[in-house]
């Protein structure tokens, strides 16, 4: 388990960006479980749409790589401090099943695919209440900073 506070050592995206609130299930070198609490205080809400208030899509993208971010980074032993950085690089076969909507709790999954030579390849899925609202396989690519 991972709080807020070890989640900022390895992310280095900040409020109102850091998008992993907790990990619950960290296997090194192969999946991590995660969730982020949806409120209706995301400053995302006053915009995306203000009577009807739904998640961009982009940033449940996001939340799943963030925490494809936290499973590398804590796989390879090294964090943003170490000077490295992860970036999103792509996303394919990504689908949107439900949307997700102030009071929901996030879970964010991923599992390692391959890596190689730095470009990291993960599996990930989004869920609410056990209901698949995002699917994605998401591109990540570890640099020195």
């Amino acid at each position: 388990m991972m709080d807020i506070n070890e989640i900022r050592q390895y992310l280095p995206q900040r409020y109102p960006f850091l998008l992993v609130d907790r990990v619950v299930e960290l296997n090194l070198n192969d999946s991590i479980v995660a969730y982020k609490n949806v409120t209706i205080n995301e400053p995302f809400f006053n915009g995306h749409f203000p009577d009807h208030p739904i998640m961009p899509g982009v940033l449940i993208i996001e939340a799943m790589a963030q925490a494809a971010g936290v499973l590398g980074f804590k796989t390879m032993e090294k964090k943003p401090e170490d000077g490295f950085i992860y970036y999103f690089v792509g996303a394919d076969n990504t689908r949107f099943k439900r949307p997700v909507v102030p009071g929901d709790r996030l879970q964010l999954e991923a599992k390692i695919i391959t890596e190689k030579r730095g470009i990291w390849k993960f599996e990930c899925r989004a869920t609410v209440d056990g209901q698949l609202a995002c699917s994605a396989t998401i591109l990540c690519a570890v640099r020195n900073i």
